[in-house]
């Protein structure tokens, strides 16, 4: 659906408010120029205290955040919008190395985009992130639908997991996405791609592992044994499998 049909979608590009939290003024002008261009509200800070003050005062939809600012750690901060914030996070930075690219997403951000980037592709993985978002939204609002499955307690329209003995299991938007995908296919084997697909809106390459990396970080905290998993089974060449019994409420 092309991204010039706002009143066709859920929600309107056109009414996101976007948070740019990039230290280089020049690239931080730049993207201000082109997404508001796109019909994005657009703000910008230039370190992490501007932007969680920004963030307490006003309703963002998404930020995009530079790894990179001076005098501070950009994993630190993706961190601390996991804990506290919970919105969708793109990783916008000059760090082409793969372990910062994993670190980012076990941390919680949805998706991870480097410098230099087309500016093209980086609005693509924007509203792919916001379609995701919204579309989750608009699903659990309307289909209040409630998963069981080894004792745990998965609610869609509030978005919460309840373990077994009853106490709340976090989980990022990615984590909630990949179980809402693994049991609603339960006891179907799924690939990488489709996973991929799925999540990210696109097939494997260059973050063909982040799919490992969420099934990783979602065992830590469903499975009883992570490195001898019963839930979220291994699958040799062939992708991963919801192996347990799942009943709707």
């Amino acid at each position: 659906m092309s991204a010039q049909d706002p009143n066709q979608q859920g929600m309107s590009f056109r009414q996101a408010h976007l948070l740019v939290v990039d230290d280089d003024s020049e690239i931080a002008a730049l993207l201000k120029r082109y997404l508001s261009a796109q019909g994005f509200s657009v703000s910008v800070v230039g370190n992490g205290k501007g932007m969680l003050e920004l963030l307490e005062a006003n309703t963002i939809d998404l930020v995009l955040l530079d790894l990179g600012l001076p005098g501070e750690d950009g994993l630190d901060l993706t961190r601390h919008l996991h804990e506290h914030w919970h919105g969708p996070v793109i990783i916008v930075t000059g760090r082409g190395d793969s372990v910062d690219r994993i670190v980012g997403l076990e941390l919680g951000a949805d998706d991870y985009v480097t410098k230099p980037f087309e500016l093209r592709e980086l609005l693509a993985r924007i509203r792919s992130v916001l379609r995701r978002t919204g579309e989750r939204t608009r699903q659990a609002a309307s289909r209040p639908v409630v998963y069981l499955f080894a004792g745990y307690r998965f609610e869609l329209h509030s978005r919460t997991l309840t373990a077994p003995a009853g106490e709340p299991v976090a989980l990022t938007s990615g984590e909630y996405e990949l179980l809402r995908i693994l049991v609603t296919h339960a006891n179907r084997v799924l690939s990488r791609d489709e996973l991929m697909n799925q999540l990210y809106g696109r097939g494997s390459g260059p973050f063909d592992r982040a799919v490992d990396v969420q099934i990783g970080r979602l065992r830590r905290k469903i499975e009883p044994d992570p490195a001898a998993p019963t839930l979220i089974k291994s699958v040799r060449g062939a992708g991963y499998i919801f192996s347990d019994t799942v009943h709707q409420e």
